[in-house]
């Protein structure tokens, strides 16, 4: 999955299923399958000596287990995941998620937006997780709840490389998204405190 992010982002649409991803995490995050390799529980913690280097990101191998046993399983309708940029959709398109690749500044106002029309103030939020994690598992599974939430991710250290140093990601399921762009004209964004970020933006 590591090029994927900036061919999209120039244009062009790309489509995969799980023999042509070769992520073992990406294959589970994205729906293809809920087999994790073997001693993950290992490889997310410590390690097995003489065995394989762990990745340090969770204390113990019982918490990463507890962490895995929480998780929900997706629910896919179909066989292939698609990525488009915007301006390619078209009208067979039904998008489930919108991701944006996001500076601090463009993140302030999506996640600002994103709580718009919230009297509670987590209407974001950032799950730990693998990338691919960020920006389809968590934003997917919250499709489908009674208040969705956008989640701000890509603050996997092994998945940081693959995307510029100054960008995090905010991915929103799209009937949010589709809340969110219909309070615009109304919202802080024709603001001047907006307008003084805006500047910054452009």
């Amino acid at each position: 999955m590591r090029s994927y992010p900036p061919k999209v982002r120039a244009g062009e649409s790309l489509v995969f299923n799980s023999e042509s991803l070769k992520c073992g995490g990406a294959k589970r995050y994205l729906g293809f399958t809920d087999r994790m390799r073997p001693n993950f529980e290992y490889f997310l913690s410590c390690g097995i000596e003489n065995v394989m280097e762990g990745e340090r990101y969770i204390r113990t191998p019982a918490l990463v287990e507890k962490l895995m046993k929480n998780q929900k399983k997706l629910n896919i309708r179909g066989k292939y995941i698609i990525f488009k940029r915007w301006d390619k959709l078209d009208e067979n398109d039904n998008p489930d998620v919108v991701i944006f690749f996001a500076a601090p500044d463009i993140l302030s106002g999506l996640f600002t937006l994103a709580n718009y029309d919230q009297s509670e103030p987590n209407s974001t939020f950032t799950p730990f997780g693998a990338g691919c994690g960020s920006i389809v598992y968590f934003p997917y599974i919250e499709k489908d709840s009674k208040r969705p939430r956008a989640v701000i991710g890509m603050f996997d250290v092994s998945a940081r490389p693959c995307v510029p140093a100054g960008l995090l990601t905010f991915s929103v399921p799209m009937v949010k998204f589709t809340q969110m762009i219909s309070y615009m004209d109304e919202s802080f964004l024709i603001t001047d405190s907006w307008k003084k970020v805006q500047k910054r933006i452009i």
